[in-house]
């Protein structure tokens, strides 16, 4: 039966509908309050006028529908569906930037505490979001600095000979390290953060104060002045918060700029009345974009499933699901949550400030202008969500041809551009080879140069940064690798190998484009193809490689050039020197012709030389 003559038989009910092209795939879902009416308006001539429901009529092979109950129903449906197949046809929220949350480790024996912008489930507690993203580093400074709870990708269930420089500084107190610190002190200190983050600030207090007198009674004077170190500053924290709390309602403002198939949002957090963070959205393939549709698209993406709820939205336009939407977010958030267009006034103000900014990220992603350097090292920082923002990135990558001649290269970024009188060469002499993998369908050769890739770049950033300890300069605030999780590792085999751990290291995959960071690999990250942060690792990337390439050929050209002339029979090392200083290279010696060549060596020879020549240039 055709979907059209499907459509028609369909029942006058709430529901969700799913369209499939030829191939089977999901390319658009919607819901419905009357299944039978929504489902056969898709299929009325006169609403192919529309750019959306045309291109999408053509493609329509199949039509799955489901009933449910009511609208409500529906639309969770609807939304669970979205997310399971990303129809092309809908509206998939793309975010460069999502909310930002502080994990806490609580089922390692050594809890950490990390900054975050994913929620997964892994025995872990989430504490958020914070607005602005800037407030999650400050309270994780805090943390480090005051319950030296430290944010790190050492493993911890093993010892290391030393620590890495956060101890040094005072800001971690080196489980990795056996005498540094014990399982009691480290636990009461993992306990106060977890009160800190679940916002038990006044049991924390009492508890601190406690410890305090229990400490000056004992007259350990300098651990009691800690304490009250501590209690100071956790006071100050609490009563900023009781003044943003008192200044008025949590608020978000969404706005878009489209010019199909290009789109940009803007999503504004005003929390007291003042604007303390935004997110920013792109979509770069949405041809038949249809403004109706994109807001509650966006909405029930962003709201349905989220940790924290304001009390109202605004938005640019209404909608049809305003009313259902409005009311599974109350129940969801346990607080009254409207969604409101204001059309006059401050809060229409506000709105077209953020569409005003919409309009403006639409340019600086889409026009292609060049971002700051300081804006980039911040996208840089959440986008491969770093401890801090690196300013100075050293990249690294391996060039040979079948495993000869193999050569690397390391080129510098710093503070915004390519810093080429730091660029190192090194020839590769040919490190033992402890591990790299390849997959059993690869042939002994494969075999081979996989492993070699792996064991080179273990030698390479052994020898830079072994230098870099003896020298003792500071290490980069990112090491960069060309190549995969295997090339990923065998660079941080070598700096363990150093003692150097808790570097932040990633590695960026050739063909694929995606980005691994170490201790994160099991989230590789995929940005869009317009996002800033890509065209700067893109072009760190390439530059690295190129500079690899153009060493190898040098290198090549040389021992080739040397050796054309030393393979021959009866020509030795002298000889080919010889030649090769009077005529500059092997093409000037076929050139040269027998009689000239005759001046420098006997005729015979100096013919033998030539057939020589010959035969390898027809070879070649």
């Amino acid at each position: 039966m055709e979907p059209k003559e499907k459509a028609a038989l369909l029942p006058e009910k709430p529901g969700v509908y799913l369209f499939r092209d030829a191939g089977g795939r999901v390319i658009y879902v919607g819901k419905a309050r009357l299944l039978r009416n929504r489902v056969r308006s898709y299929f009325l001539e006169s609403r192919w006028i529309d750019a959306k429901t045309g291109s999408l009529a053509r493609e329509i092979a199949e039509l799955e529908t489901m009933v449910v109950d009511n609208e409500r129903e529906a639309l969770a449906l609807e939304h669970n569906l979205i997310k399971q197949h990303l129809p092309k046809f809908n509206v998939v929220l793309r975010d460069d930037k999502t909310y930002p949350y502080i994990k806490f480790t609580a089922a390692e024996k050594y809890p950490r505490v990390y900054f975050t912008r994913r929620i997964r489930k892994d025995g872990s507690l989430y504490f958020g979001p914070y607005f602005p993203a800037g407030l999650a580093r400050r309270i994780l400074h805090f943390v480090h600095k005051r319950f030296l709870v430290p944010s790190c990708t050492v493993d911890l269930t093993r010892t290391h000979p030393r620590p890495c420089l956060q101890c040094y500084i005072h800001r971690c107190s080196g489980p990795c390290v056996v005498g540094l610190t014990n399982e009691e002190r480290y636990a009461e200190a993992a306990h106060d953060v977890k009160m800190l983050l679940e916002g038990r600030r006044h049991d924390l207090i009492k508890s601190l104060e406690e410890r305090m007198a229990t400490a000056a009674e004992k007259e350990l004077y300098e651990q009691a002045a800690s304490y009250r170190d501590l209690l100071r500053t956790l006071e100050d924290i609490e009563e900023r918060q009781r003044i943003a709390a008192a200044q008025g309602d949590d608020t978000d403002v969404l706005a878009y700029h489209a010019e199909p198939p290009l789109v940009a949002a803007n999503l504004f957090h005003l929390r007291g009345g003042q604007v303390v963070d935004r997110r920013e959205f792109y979509w770069e393939d949405l041809d038949a974009f249809d403004a109706k549709e994109f807001v509650p698209s966006l909405l029930k993406q962003l709201y349905l499933e989220a940790e924290y709820l304001p009390k109202a939205i605004h938005v640019p336009e209404e909608f049809e699901d305003r009313e259902i939407l409005e009311e599974m977010l109350t129940e969801r958030a346990g607080h009254r949550v409207e969604i409101f267009t204001p059309q006059r006034g401050q809060k229409r103000a506000i709105l077209d400030l953020v569409r005003n900014n919409a309009a403006h990220s639409f340019e600086q992603r889409f026009r292609v202008m060049k971002p700051t350097s300081k804006a980039i090292g911040e996208a840089l920082q959440n986008a491969l969500n770093l401890v801090e923002e690196p300013e100075r990135i050293e990249c690294f990558d391996i060039s040979h041809i079948q495993g000869s001649d193999t050569v690397a290269s390391m080129v510098v970024w710093e503070k915004g551009r390519m810093r080429k009188s730091d660029y190192r060469k090194f020839i590769v002499r040919g490190a033992e080879n402890n591990g790299g993998g390849a997959g059993n369908g690869d042939s002994p050769l494969q075999v081979y140069r996989q492993n070699d890739d792996f064991a080179s770049m273990r030698e390479v950033v052994t020898r830079r940064y072994k230098r870099l300890q003896e020298e003792k300069k500071p290490m980069p605030g990112l090491i960069l690798i060309d190549g995969g999780i295997a090339q990923l590792h065998a660079a941080a085999e070598a700096l363990e190998s150093l003692g150097i751990i808790n570097q932040a290291l990633a590695s960026i995959a050739k063909k694929e484009e995606i980005l691994y960071v170490y201790g994160q690999e099991n989230e590789p990250i995929v940005l869009q193809r317009h996002s800033p942060v890509l065209h700067l690792i893109q072009r760190i990337r390439d530059e690295t490689h190129r500079f690899a390439v153009t060493f190898h050929r040098l290198r090549r050209g040389r021992r080739q050039t040397k050796s054309a002339l030393e393979g021959i029979p009866g020509i030795g090392e002298k000889t080919a020197r010889k030649l090769l200083k009077e005529f500059g290279s092997v093409t000037n010696v076929q050139r040269a012709g027998v009689d000239r060549l005759s001046e420098l060596i006997p005729r015979g020879r100096a013919e033998k030389v030539l057939a020589e020549l010959a035969k390898l240039q027809e070879q070649l």
